[in-house]
């Protein structure tokens, strides 16, 4: 069991290509012992985002503080503190800070990232836009 606060865990900068005033807080992971899942905060400052990739793994985000763009290849869609997001397997995606403070974001994902063959039917982001 572990119980903290956020802000008593170490933040660090995401170096990864196409990352811009994004940092990052391992919240939970294997380190904790959690068998199946890590979670994250993600801090994106003013004007920041996080790279525009994809990967074979979901993502589960919510969003603690702050409002911003979800940008798939299909657009941008704004989402603000108290909204949440599925991320699909192979989706290309990157969070943007469109607020004039910090945006904090949860996310999770597998501690085993295997290979997805199928997306949910939901991926094409027309779904919501009924």
């Amino acid at each position: 069991m572990k119980l903290a606060n956020f802000k008593d865990v170490k933040l660090e900068d995401v170096s990864v290509e196409g990352a811009k005033n994004t940092k990052i807080r391992w919240l939970i992971s294997k380190e904790e012992n959690a068998p199946n899942f890590a979670m994250r905060m993600f801090e994106v400052e003013k004007g920041g985002n996080t790279p525009f990739h994809k990967h074979a793994w979901e993502h589960e985000v919510f969003v603690v503080e702050g409002d911003g763009l979800f940008v798939t290849e299909w657009g941008k869609r704004p989402f603000k503190a108290g909204d949440f997001i599925f991320v699909d397997p192979q989706e290309m995606h990157q969070f943007q800070n469109a607020g004039d403070s910090i945006l904090r974001f949860l996310c999770v994902i597998p501690h085993e990232k295997k290979t997805v063959k199928t997306m949910n039917p939901f991926a094409t982001g027309k779904a919501n836009n009924c």
